[in-house]
Parts: C-alpha cells; sequence; structure tokens
C-alpha cells in the first residue's frame, strides 16, 4: 500500500506538470524533467516520479519516447475520441422530449473498482448520481456516475433535473480523454425497476470513465434497454496523398 505522504507528492508533481503545460511555460513537444530530476525535486522515490509521468501519460498530457524522455502532447480534440453524445440532445434531436427522474445524489464510500478508475482511496468519499433519462414518457436509460470531489467539489449541489451531469461535467472539467466499454448485459434489480422491463430484457450497458486535465473526473454506468436504444457513431479517416 502507498504511503499517504508518497500520495500527495505524487499529486504534487502531477499538479506541477499541469501548470506548467496549462501556463504553456512548457510547450506542445518540448522535453519535461525525466524521473530523476523530478524525484530530486520534490524529495520522493523514482517510482512516485513515474506514476506521476505514467498517468498524465495515459490521460494524454504526455507521450513518452523510449530511451529519450516525456515530452507534452497536442490537446486531444473531441472529435478524436469515440464522439461523446449527451443523451438529452439525442432525444431532442428526433423530435422527442427528454426528461429526468433523480434518483439519488449522495456522498458514499469508494468501492474498490471505482476507487481504481478514478485514482483514489478506497473507502473515501465519492460523489454518487443516480438518473433515470426519459424518451417522453418512457425511461430509455439508467445513468450511474460517480465522480471525484477533489475535481468536482460541488458536484452534490446541481439540479440534474434541467442538466444532465454530461452537461454540468463538460462546462466545469472540459473533457480531454475517455475510455469506454461496451457490452451486452441482463438488467439487475435496478435496471429492472427504473427501466421497467423483465429481467429476460437484453440491455447494452456503456462503462465510460472521462478526464481531464487535472486527471480522473467520472466512472459511469450507462444502461440501455435494447429494444429502446441503439448506439452509433460516425469515424472520419484522413488519408494521406502519396508523395509525388
Amino acid at each position: 500500500m502507498d504511503h499517504p505522504a508518497s500520495n500527495k507528492k505524487f499529486i504534487t508533481i502531477k499538479d506541477h506538470i499541469l501548470a506548467q503545460v496549462e501556463s504553456a511555460a512548457w510547450p506542445e513537444h518540448s522535453r519535461i524533467p525525466s524521473e530523476n530530476e523530478l524525484a530530486g525535486q520534490f524529495g520522493v522515490s523514482r517510482m512516485t516520479a513515474r506514476r506521476a509521468l505514467q498517468e498524465l501519460t495515459e490521460q494524454g498530457v504526455l507521450y513518452r519516447t523510449q530511451g529519450v524522455g516525456s515530452f507534452v502532447a497536442s490537446p486531444k480534440s473531441q472529435s478524436s475520441l469515440l464522439e461523446i453524445r449527451n443523451i438529452a440532445d439525442d432525444i431532442t434531436r428526433r423530435g422527442h422530449f427528454h426528461s429526468a427522474q433523480l434518483v439519488q445524489l449522495t456522498s458514499l464510500p469508494c468501492p474498490a473498482l471505482v476507487a481504481s478508475a478514478l485514482g483514489m482511496v478506497r473507502h473515501q468519499p465519492v460523489f454518487f448520481s443516480l438518473i433515470v433519462h426519459y424518451d417522453n414518457q418512457t425511461p430509455l436509460q439508467l445513468e450511474a456516475r460517480y465522480v471525484n470531489p477533489v475535481m468536482i467539489p460541488d458536484y452534490l449541489a446541481q439540479d440534474f433535473h434541467y442538466q444532465t451531469p454530461h452537461e454540468y461535467l463538460s462546462a466545469v472539467a472540459p473533457l480531454t480523454d475517455a475510455e469506454h466499454l461496451i457490452e451486452a448485459v441482463l438488467p439487475d434489480e435496478l435496471c429492472q425497476k427504473y427501466l421497467k422491463i423483465p429481467p429476460s430484457e437484453p440491455c447494452l450497458r456503456l462503462t465510460r470513465r472521462t478526464f481531464s486535465r487535472g486527471g480522473a473526473v467520472s466512472f459511469a454506468y450507462l444502461t440501455s434497454a435494447g429494444s429502446r436504444y441503439r448506439l452509433g457513431g460516425q469515424l472520419t479517416v484522413s488519408q494521406k496523398k502519396p508523395a509525388p
């Protein structure tokens, strides 16, 4: 288990690097200090410095070249990701009416899987929201979302009857990266209750982890009845013309 002091130093190193990148003190493609240099500067082990660099690399803030070092990456545009769409916009685009039922908005002990996903400590407080999204009068999607309190301290003060968590998070912590897992599942008891479907109804579950410049922001399970929802997208591939 990591020592609490090491965790604090690890976050301090990440914050320092992010501040230099965001202020343009370290422009795109510039080489940043090595693990050894950061370890010496902050008085930590090389492993702690390596963890900071590794997480920032995974989040797309840095890229690493073997045997050379770590460099500032170009900011990712949202179009380079699997498109992150707001369900309210999807429903409105079809000419239907979106509404939401807020089932739960609270702070609870962070489960082990969520702690790993958000870079938190198990059982420390994490924000949680449970929302049913309706297409006209039909329940379409059950959204169970965990939010990092350090990144989004005012999450519990929001009224999600009138804006979706996606809208709020996009405004206060603009998306830099996202991870998705799409799978077919059978509904658990919560999904059966709030989506009003039988146990045998196939569902589409999208598990999504999102990042902003400061780190992991949220981890969500978006579950939709298979007979009411489909997931689509568009991938644009640019082809370079052959050299003459």
